[in-house]
């Protein structure tokens, strides 16, 4: 079974509650990533030279926003297509050059969770989980693709 129209809607409904506060979203999305891979701090330029995740970085907030917003793109084109193409072919150069590795994915996928959990309150569901996870797998994957 493909994507869901029901899965494309819970994943924008609570891609809009993450953005209803992206500072404060955006540092606890950082800040789970830092807490399960510290080292993944210099991968980060905004991050780099700080003493944990800064509060109220317009450079911090909008990668985060890129990255939400590149899942929930995901959503729609996995709806629509089946298949996740990234807008963005300098993505995977990108990722190699920053040195990414699976694991990091898998850490990322886990902040990314956890951000929305909080963000969505009460309104999250194993459902919401599970459209997120199949978004952020196809958009994985192919940001891996493009890094072979």
């Amino acid at each position: 079974m493909g994507f869901t129209e029901k899965q494309e809607a819970l994943v924008n409904a609570s891609y809009e509650a993450f953005k209803q506060n992206l500072p404060g979203n955006s540092v606890l999305f950082y800040s789970f990533i830092l807490e399960k891979a510290p080292a993944a701090k210099g991968m980060f330029s905004f991050l780099k030279d700080s003493d944990g995740v800064p509060q109220n970085n317009p450079s911090l907030q909008a990668h985060a926003e890129k990255v939400f917003g590149m899942v929930r793109d995901s959503a729609a084109q996995l709806r629509a297509t089946g298949t996740v193409v990234l807008a963005d072919a300098s993505l995977g150069s990108v990722h190699v050059q920053k040195g990414v590795l699976d694991p990091h994915f898998v850490v990322v996928k886990e902040a990314l969770l956890k951000t929305l959990k909080e963000a969505a309150g009460a309104t999250w569901s194993d459902e919401v989980s599970i459209a997120w996870e199949v978004a952020y797998d196809g958009l994985s994957a192919a940001i891996k693709k493009a890094m072979s």
